[in-house]
């Protein structure tokens, strides 16, 4: 008894350690924040030592570093791009960056996202990404919003900020961000990585085109690929927010050479860079032109057809009776009855994980014609129905979609897909079965 005493007492003693040293943590910040305040023009002999090194470059100096001092910065997405930008601009100065996420950290994330960590994993990315850079830098403020973007807040918080750096991952959330910057005249600097390749150009600045100019209409859902569906090796995330955060600073300096009317092309394959010439701004952009009707935010969501965020996002391609649960399956499959089962997977992806039985033809060779044949002869010779599944319930609908004519102009019972895919698997009838 008296050694669980013990351990209560000290649990006790650490707990208030830990209260005491948070409250001063956080004191030293508002003391450092009103000496900030009160020194916003002049270095101080910490700022002269720490940024020394880009100091002593005759395209910053004492006055560049000022403007850095000065400037502020809202990075949207505390992901992939977003971790290695507000990495950067922490450490070259920028008195003020904002961080803006919905989302918590999950393990998925730890491979490109590296200002998270194991032992963050499950709290809020913004909570996560403000204690490593106030680790690494704490002449600066970091100010958290935790909050999806959306049209009823946009305007407010990106107000407050010069620039924007777009680390998303939807198409949704850049037609808004696109549209803020506008119409409150901030620089937009937008990056993209997937699988191993990334993009990056500047928007809305020196009379170079929006985001608009270049893409009135957004594209149809089901054309649309994030790093959740198509993948990414965490080293191109790294190189595009890299670039992200020195395409904000020569903004801040007044440097030449921004990236304004030409995207920036990076292949991880190759290890190349080609620059691209984008066309001008366009006379009759609806945002941007002086002719403009789009004159406030609008619903984004609706306007794209798809979620604003890029978690798993569930197209709707397909009627009800073309579909059928995973729990429906599982009664078919334990009941014996005949059936063929096709995964519409990669090989790679197929190699992770399947179901029993399962047939591995991948969703391009599908859409390609390449084995639709091959796929109705079997259905046809075994007179079974055709159930196709995916990782998210997602390609498995196109590919149904696009099965579905071949199937009746042959007499065969049109195949179905599994609605949710293996995820839907997972969460309803095997958590032991791998996610990913």
């Amino acid at each position: 008894m008296d050694g669980e005493m013990q351990i209560e007492e000290l649990e006790s003693d650490i707990r208030t350690l830990r209260k005491q040293l948070k409250a001063k943590v956080q004191q030293l910040k508002t003391l450092k924040k009103h000496f900030q305040k009160n020194c916003i023009n002049k270095l101080n002999n910490n700022e002269i030592a720490r940024y020394s090194r880009q100091i002593i470059l005759s395209e910053i100096g004492v006055q560049g570093q000022l403007k850095l001092k000065r400037a502020s910065v809202l990075v949207v997405g505390a992901g992939g791009l977003g971790c290695p930008s507000s990495l950067y601009l922490a450490g070259a100065g920028i008195g003020r960056i904002g961080i803006l996420d919905y989302d918590a950290v999950e393990l998925t994330n730890l491979h490109r996202q590296l200002l998270h960590t194991e032992s963050t994993v499950g709290l809020t990315k913004v909570d996560s990404v403000q204690a490593y850079l106030e680790e690494l830098n704490s002449q600066i403020e970091v100010t958290t919003h935790h909050t999806q973007l959306m049209s009823d807040n946009a305007l407010e918080i990106i107000g407050a900020y010069d620039i924007v750096v777009d680390a998303t991952d939807n198409v949704a959330t850049r037609y808004l961000l696109n549209d803020a910057c506008v119409l409150l005249k901030k620089p937009l600097v937008s990056g993209s990585a997937l699988q191993l390749e990334g993009q990056l150009t500047v928007y809305n600045f020196n009379s170079g085109p929006c985001y608009r100019c270049l893409f009135p209409n957004p594209p149809p859902p089901e054309t649309v690929t994030n790093c959740g569906d198509g993948g990414v090796l965490g080293a191109i995330t790294g190189v595009i927010g890299a670039l992200q955060a020195l395409e904000t600073i020569k903004i801040i300096l007044g440097n030449t050479g921004v990236l304004s009317g030409r995207l920036l092309l990076f292949d991880g394959h190759q290890s190349t860079f080609r620059n691209l010439k984008l066309r001008s701004k366009k006379a009759d952009c609806v945002v941007c032109s002086d002719n403009a009707s789009l004159t406030k935010l609008i619903d984004y969501e609706q306007f794209c057809s798809m979620k604003a965020t890029d978690k798993d996002s569930h197209l709707k391609l397909l009627a009800p009776h073309e579909r059928i649960s995973v729990q429906e399956y599982k009664e078919l499959a334990d009941n014996n009855v005949r059936h063929l089962l096709i995964d519409v997977r990669g090989a790679n992806q197929f190699e992770i994980c399947q179901l029993p039985t399962s047939i591995n033809i991948p969703i391009d060779d599908i859409l390609k014609d390449r084995r639709t044949s091959e796929l109705a002869q079997m259905a046809a010779s075994g007179s079974v129905p055709v159930f196709v599944v995916c990782r998210r319930g997602n390609d498995s609908q196109l590919a149904v979609r696009h099965l579905v004519p071949l199937f009746q102009d042959q007499g065969l019972e049109p195949p179905r897909d599994i609605s949710g895919g293996l995820h839907a698997w997972t969460h309803h009838i095997d958590s032991e079965f791998p996610i990913y």
